[in-house]
């Protein structure tokens, strides 16, 4: 597997990060297809999952190529709404699912695929010792959030709101990697991430759970795209990530199942 990032400006939304991921393999199982190709957008947070799931899909259908483009999702969102080429767009939440369902261009309901909370990630050994979200607003502490109309950002400000804690990041960001990433730099001494992201950073920092993180759950929700130029691959590919085996990489992440 080979995974690279570009800059693209797409539909006059500000230039952000594409990552681009695909693989190959063989050993399909009977009755499936090959040769299909299906680009998928989604959140940020799902990057290394969906990394490996795109690399199980192909390998399950040889010839077949998935390519994603992670981002905040909802600037994905944005994209997709003015026209951007994707076939299956997975969200951080479903206030941004919406801004595609209600430009009409999905082609079906959206599916919830799994949920995900937040914690704080600090860099490893928690050097300022920070057990909560109180400790957050000490003097000098540095804090790294997600813009509040990103879902990560939304999520922290409902825990933030919940705990009663008021606070002046040192810096927004426009996903949960760019938030993640200051942390890893450096730059600040503490962000609010989701448990999966601070899971596959683990060499790097520190997850801190906080009870206020129950009241800012997110759900995130699947979608096939009204303008998918392969509509039959884009829902294999669906299918795939909601199966018990899609399942199974989500959990080991750290994600949790969709509430039944």
């Amino acid at each position: 597997m080979t995974v690279r990032w570009i800059r693209a400006a797409l539909a006059g939304v500000a230039a952000l990060t594409l990552g681009l991921a695909g693989c190959g393999g063989d050993d399909a199982p009977a009755g499936t297809a090959g040769g299909g190709r299906v680009t998928v957008f989604a959140a940020a947070s799902l990057t290394e999952t969906f990394t490996r799931l795109g690399r199980d899909f192909e390998a399950a259908h040889p010839g077949t190529r998935v390519t994603f483009n992670f981002a905040g999702s909802s600037a994905l969102a944005t994209q997709i709404s003015q026209g951007a080429p994707a076939d299956v767009f997975a969200a951080a939440s479903p206030a941004t699912m919406k801004t595609v369902t209600g430009a009409g261009e999905a082609a079906a309901s959206p599916v919830t695929l799994a949920r995900n909370q937040l914690v704080i990630a600090v860099p490893r050994g928690n050097p300022r010792q920070i057990a909560g979200l109180p400790d957050l607003t000490r003097p000098g502490a540095k804090v790294a959030l997600c813009a509040e109309q990103v879902p990560c950002g939304a999520a922290a400000r409902t825990a933030l709101d919940a705990a009663g804690v008021r606070l002046t990041p040192a810096t927004l960001e426009q996903d949960v990697k760019g938030a993640l990433a200051k942390v890893k730099l450096g730059e600040v001494d503490a962000a609010l991430v989701y448990r999966t992201d601070a899971r596959a950073a683990a060499s790097d920092v520190d997850a801190i759970e906080f009870a206020e993180s129950d009241r800012a759950i997110n759900d995130y929700p699947i979608v096939v795209l009204k303008r998918a130029g392969d509509p039959a691959t884009a829902r294999a590919f669906v299918d795939h990530v909601r199966s018990d085996a899609g399942r199974a990489v989500l959990t080991a992440a750290g994600f949790q199942p969709p509430q039944a």
